[in-house]
């Protein structure tokens, strides 16, 4: 069978030793003759999974004392609201900095509980940018911040500065670069961008930040809930954590996110190289706010359109077609993407502006 070059901007590419060893427990998970989604998840058995991904999480960002780690359901977009039920005060307000369809999202969930204040917004070119120089209120409860913005490709290259808490939705760039877990009050980030398959989010939380808002709070909303019943709640969504600690297993024996930012960065040069010095193709983010994790482009004469996507699916590459707000492509490098890929992508680049002279 012929490798797909897998460029989707989620659910993401997984290494395919971890879809080996995934789809092995479906039919006998650890010699037990019973198929992990058959398993109590309080059993012996998935008790150690879901305490090993805990584990891989700390050991990979290097967590410090005082950070619970959580894989809860729902999805980012109900983090949005958790966010804002477990930080902000009852009486008090947010910040939000506006660089995409998520942070607008999560910023107008966040607005049915209070007070919202855009510090900066990048809409006014339809996202292709991150804000500078803007003010962070010091009245604020929190600021958050989107670091990757998949539709638009671009991502937060610096955190803020800021003398409030920072909230950060890394859904689409968590493990893909090192990052200091102490910038920020609270991290959360759906599996399906970069770590997993859909159906569980990350939250890494500091405990000493929680239950000050003066709010009545939901218990499937309330975090200090899923910390003191560690992320068991309710029943957990146990295929996603399962293949999640795969993929972080996988992330460690090949030298953790030290390594994986290396390769990361090289494969984002490789592309954007090709973009920026052919004639036939132009990058749609600004080049200091361009995303690793998803770089967009488009062609620059759009009659060439059916004669490129043949080529580059005759290639065997997959997934690179652009979100409708952006048009053109996007090609997502998620970590398990290999740097043979993206080299396939700019090959048949370049063949096809030789074609085009």
């Amino acid at each position: 069978m012929s490798k797909v070059h897998n460029f989707s901007a989620g659910p993401c590419i997984l290494p395919q030793e971890v879809l080996k060893q995934a789809s092995e427990a479906v039919i006998n998970f650890n010699n037990l003759n019973l198929s992990l989604l058959e398993i109590s998840h309080r059993s012996k058995d998935f008790v150690e999974v879901m305490e090993k991904a805990q584990a891989l999480v700390k050991e990979l960002l290097d967590v410090p004392d005082g950070y619970s780690v959580l894989f809860l359901q729902g999805g980012a977009s109900l983090g949005f609201l958790k966010a804002a039920y477990n930080f902000m005060k009852e009486d008090g307000s947010a910040a939000y900095l506006n660089t995409g369809t998520w942070a607008n999202k999560a910023q107008k969930e966040a607005a049915r509980l209070g007070t919202i204040i855009e510090v900066a917004s990048s809409a006014d070119k339809n996202y292709s940018y991150i804000p500078k120089n803007y003010q962070i209120p010091g009245s604020a409860d929190y600021l958050h911040i989107t670091t990757n913005n998949t539709i638009f490709g671009t991502q937060l290259k610096n955190i803020p500065i800021s003398r409030i808490p920072i909230i950060a939705d890394m859904s689409s760039d968590i493990f893909s670069k090192k990052i200091n877990v102490a910038d920020f009050d609270m991290i959360y980030a759906g599996a399906q961008k970069n770590m997993g398959p859909a159906g569980t989010t990350l939250y890494i939380v500091k405990d000493s930040a929680l239950g000050k808002t003066g709010r009545n709070i939901p218990a499937m909303l309330d975090l200090q809930v899923h910390i003191k019943k560690e992320s068991m709640f309710n029943t957990p969504p146990v295929y996603p954590i399962y293949v999640s600690m795969l993929n972080l297993q996988w992330l460690k024996d090949n030298g953790g996110v030290d390594w994986i930012e290396k390769i990361n960065e090289q494969k984002a040069a490789l592309l954007y190289n090709e973009i920026d010095n052919n004639p036939l193709f132009k990058g749609t983010a600004e080049v200091d706010s361009r995303s690793n994790m998803n770089p967009t482009f488009v062609l620059t004469n759009d009659a060439l359109k059916d004669e490129f996507d043949a080529m580059w699916q005759a290639a065997n590459i997959s997934g690179i077609k652009g979100h409708r707000d952006v048009g053109g492509y996007r090609a997502s490098m998620y970590n398990a993407l290999p740097l043979e890929s993206v080299q396939v992508l700019v090959d048949v680049m370049k063949e096809f502006t030789k074609k085009h002279g």
